[in-house]
């Protein structure tokens, strides 16, 4: 009789990755305790007859794992698929197989999830959430906690489906010339996206003025600026902020210090107006 897993414990299977993805987190061992979480109500349902069977499939998901966790949920889909066909016999799935499976999508959904989620959709939504709580209004933040909770939860819920359904079909998508496609493409948008925050949010301007010997301004460097080229020191810090975390490889701590710094300086030396230093 053919084993077919039924739609709670599929459930069962999503929650405990939504929830749990993170379970037992170590540098050594990153998401693999997740991913057995995960897996534990699939295999008790396929293999409650024999525990021999039940460990052997769950050993499967001892080996390391670490993906973009939103995204990441397609591939505990897909192997859920798997392990179901492993489960009523089909040849040629088997501990390499899903292993070798697992091991060849977690960097490329890694790569297209982090473009996709974290350079794309939490800066959409942080810029949103931002301009409600202008005035120091609650609404921005309330709507961020909602409206992330649920895109993640039914995002993950209907990739984890999908990659149960479409199984190693889906490895092709992911991996193949479409999946290069699509990462380059949210990386392109991810930029863009990333550039109108910075554009929006993100405000340096200087005070440096010269004085005659009347005591009359006769150069406003801020005015030159916004005549030559509007927003051109905030650009400046930016892409030297990139530059120092994604070139220099320092971390976003030491950077912001850094600027705390050249802020202090900028301010004793009449560079920047202390109102105006952020």
């Amino acid at each position: 009789m053919e084993k077919k897993l039924s739609k709670k414990t599929l459930l069962k299977s999503f929650h405990n990755w939504y929830y749990g993805h993170l379970t037992c987190f170590s540098q050594e061992h990153m998401q693999t305790f997740g991913y057995l979480c995960a897996m534990l109500p699939l295999a008790e349902e396929l293999y409650a007859d024999d525990e021999e069977k039940k460990a052997e499939a769950m050993n499967t998901y001892t080996a390391f794992f670490n993906t973009e966790p939103q995204l990441g949920s397609v591939v505990v889909g897909i192997t859920a698929g798997l392990e179901e066909a492993r489960a009523n016999g089909e040849e040629g799935v088997d501990d390499e197989t899903i292993n070798g499976l697992r091991a060849g999508l977690m960097g490329p959904v890694a790569g297209i999830g982090d473009s996709l989620i974290v350079g794309t959709v939490i800066p959409i939504l942080l810029g949103i959430a931002l301009g409600m709580s202008t005035g120091g209004s609650p609404l921005g933040a309330i709507f961020y906690m909602i409206t992330w909770n649920l895109f993640a939860y039914f995002g993950m819920r209907f990739l984890y489906f999908k990659g149960y359904q479409l199984g190693g079909k889906a490895v092709e998508f992911l991996i193949g010339t479409q999946g290069e496609s699509i990462r380059d493409s949210v990386s392109i948008l991810g930029g863009i996206v990333i550039g109108a925050v910075a554009a929006t949010w993100v405000s340096v301007t200087t005070s440096f003025t010269l004085y005659n010997e009347a005591g009359e301004a006769y150069l406003v460097l801020q005015d030159k600026l916004n005549e030559v080229l509007p927003g051109s020191l905030t650009a400046a810090f930016v892409l030297v902020c990139w530059y120092l975390m994604a070139k220099k490889k320092m971390s976003p701590v030491m950077v912001m210090l850094l600027l705390v710094v050249v802020a202090f300086v900028g301010v004793f030396l009449g560079f920047f107006n202390p109102g105006l230093a952020y």
